[in-house]
C-alpha cells in the first residue's frame, strides 16, 4: 500500500474522530455520524474491493457497538448526545467505529501480524481515546480508575480480534 494512501487514511480518521467527539460535545450526534460516514465513503471509492472493506466495517461496527453498549449498561461510561435513546449506544459512537474500522486495512495494517503489539495498542490507545473524548465533553468516565481498567481490558482483547478480521475482509486486496 502506498504511503500517501496510508497518510490519507490516518488524516481522514483523525478528522472523523474529532467530528464525532466534538459533534457529541456540541449536541450534534447525527451530523457527526454523517461526516464520519462521508469520510469513510471517500476512502471506499478509491480501493480495489470496497464490498469486502464494507463487510469489515459492518462487522467491526457490530462488535464495537456491543462493547460500548456493555460499558454503558454497566455504568463504566456515560455518553453525551445520543441521537436516540440514552439507554442505547449513541449514533456518533457508531460513526467512530465506522471510522476506526476503516483504518484496520490501511494505516493500522502494519499491526496485523503483531498480536502482542495489537493488545498493547488497544489496551493503551482505547482508554486514551475515551479520556480525550472526556476532556472534550463527549463522554464521562463514571467509575475511574476502574473505567480505565475495563476499557483497557476490552480494547486489549478487541484490537487483535479486529486485526485478525481485517485479514479476512481486506478491501485493499485486488479481487
Amino acid at each position: 500500500m502506498s504511503t500517501p494512501r496510508i497518510i490519507l487514511n490516518f488524516v481522514l480518521f483523525q478528522l472523523a474522530w474529532f467530528a464525532c467527539v466534538l459533534g457529541a460535545a456540541n449536541q450534534l450526534p447525527w451530523l457527526a455520524f454523517i461526516i464520519a460516514g462521508s469520510l469513510v465513503g471517500i476512502q471506499l471509492a478509491f480501493i480495489p474491493n470496497p464490498i469486502k472493506e464494507l463487510q469489515l466495517i459492518l462487522i467491526v461496527c457490530v462488535i464495537g457497538a456491543i462493547f460500548d453498549q456493555m460499558v454503558l449498561n454497566h455504568g463504566v461510561v456515560f455518553y453525551q448526545a445520543n441521537g436516540w435513546s440514552p439507554a442505547l449506544v449513541p449514533i456518533w459512537i457508531i460513526g467512530l467505529w465506522v471510522a476506526f474500522a476503516s483504518t484496520l486495512n490501511a494505516s493500522l495494517r502494519w499491526m496485523r501480524d503483531r498480536r502482542l503489539v495489537a493488545v498493547l495498542f488497544g489496551a493503551i490507545g482505547g482508554p486514551l481515546a475515551y479520556m480525550a473524548a472526556e476532556k472534550l465533553g463527549a463522554v464521562t468516565l463514571t467509575i475511574t480508575p476502574s473505567s480505565h481498567i475495563v476499557l483497557a481490558i476490552g480494547w486489549g482483547a478487541l484490537t487483535p480480534l479486529m486485526m485478525h478480521l481485517s485479514k479476512k475482509f481486506d478491501g485493499y486486496q485486488h479481487v
